[in-house]
C-alpha cells in the first residue's frame, strides 16, 4: 500500500517548526511522497519553494510541489521548474488553479493539460506528473462528459496519474475510473482522503469544492455538531470504513488531505495499513443504525 500526505506552506517560524518535528512521525508509515501546495502570481511561491527545501533536507521522502497555470508564463515556469529541478525535486503536481476573473487571460498556461504538455517537451521523464481528477465532476465543468474529456486530454499530453478530489461516495470513484480505462486510460488514480474534524469547516469546504456529503453522514455530523470528541471519533470511522471499501475494490494508494492537522491523517493512515477483513467498530455501527 503506498501513502501520500498533503501540506499547506508553513508561513511562519512556528509554523515550520511544527511541520518539521512532525515529519517523523508520518516517515513511519513509510510514505511516497509529500506534496506541497502552492500559491498564484507569487502569493505563496515562496513559502512553497522554502517548505520543499526544508522537507527535503528533513526526509528522505519525494516532496511534490503543486503547479497552477494560473497567470503563469513560460518564462517564469521554466525559472520555477528549474529551482525545482536543483533542489532535487522529481515529481510535481499540476493543477489548473483558480481563475481570478481579472487574470482569466494573463499567462501561457489555462488547462492543465498545457502545462503537462510543456513540462514533458521540457524536461523529459525527469518528473513524474500528477493531476487532479474529479470523481463528482469539476464545479465549473458543463457535465459528466466533457468533465472525463478534459481528464483524458491531461494523460494524453502525458501526465503519469492522477489524485482525485475528496469525496464521501466510493461508487463514485470506481465508476469514475471504469469510464476513464474505457477510453484507453491505464494510470493510477489515488484517492484523496479528507478527514472529517470540524462542522462548520467541512461544510463550507465542500460547499466550495461542491464536493457531495450523503446525507446520512450530514445528520451525523450536524447532531455531534457541539460534541468535537463524538464528532471526530464519528469522522474517523466514516473515513476509516470508506478507505476500507476502496482497499476491498483493488485501490492500494491513498492521498491524505492534511489540512496541516498530522493526528488525524496518521490516524487514518494506520487504521488503513493495519486493516483486516473488517474496520467498522461497533460504536460506529449503533451510530449509524440507530
Amino acid at each position: 500500500m503506498n501513502i501520500s500526505y498533503e501540506f499547506f506552506p508553513a508561513r511562519t517560524e512556528q509554523g515550520k517548526h511544527n511541520l518539521l518535528t512532525t515529519l517523523s512521525e508520518l516517515d513511519t508509515t513509510n510514505p511516497d511522497f509529500y506534496s506541497v501546495t502552492f500559491g498564484a502570481l507569487g502569493s505563496g511561491q515562496d513559502a512553497t519553494i522554502d517548505t520543499i527545501s526544508e522537507i527535503s533536507s528533513a526526509t528522505d521522502v519525494s516532496v511534490a510541489p503543486h503547479l497552477t497555470c494560473v497567470g503563469s508564463d513560460i518564462h517564469q515556469m521554466t525559472k520555477l521548474l528549474d529551482t525545482y529541478v536543483n533542489l532535487g525535486v522529481t515529481r510535481v503536481v499540476v493543477l489548473r488553479g483558480d481563475i481570478p476573473p481579472a487574470i482569466r487571460d494573463i499567462g501561457d498556461f489555462h488547462y492543465a493539460n498545457e502545462l503537462v504538455e510543456f513540462i514533458k517537451e521540457q524536461y523529459n521523464d525527469h518528473f513524474t506528473i500528477h493531476v487532479a481528477a474529479y470523481p463528482e465532476k469539476h464545479p465549473q465543468s458543463k457535465n459528466v462528459i466533457s468533465d472525463i474529456e478534459y481528464f483524458v486530454n491531461k494523460i494524453k499530453a502525458g501526465a503519469d496519474g492522477a489524485i482525485t478530489q475528496y469525496f464521501y461516495n466510493t461508487d463514485a470513484y470506481f465508476r469514475f475510473v471504469d469510464e476513464v480505462q474505457r477510453l484507453g486510460v491505464d494510470v493510477p488514480i489515488v484517492p484523496g482522503i479528507m478527514p472529517i474534524t470540524n462542522y462548520d469547516q467541512f461544510v463550507l469546504f465542500s460547499r466550495n469544492c461542491e464536493a457531495e456529503i450523503p446525507s446520512w453522514i450530514l445528520s451525523r455530523l450536524k447532531h455531534y455538531r457541539k460534541d468535537m470528541d463524538s464528532l471526530q471519533k464519528f469522522g474517523q470511522d466514516v473515513v476509516s470504513e470508506m478507505c476500507l471499501k476502496l482497499k476491498s475494490g483493488g485501490v492500494e494508494d491513498f492521498h491524505f488531505y492534511s489540512m496541516n492537522r498530522i493526528e488525524p491523517v496518521l490516524s487514518l493512515a494506520k487504521n488503513i495499513s493495519q486493516a483486516g477483513d473488517k474496520l467498522l467498530t461497533e460504536d460506529f455501527k449503533v451510530k449509524v443504525l440507530n
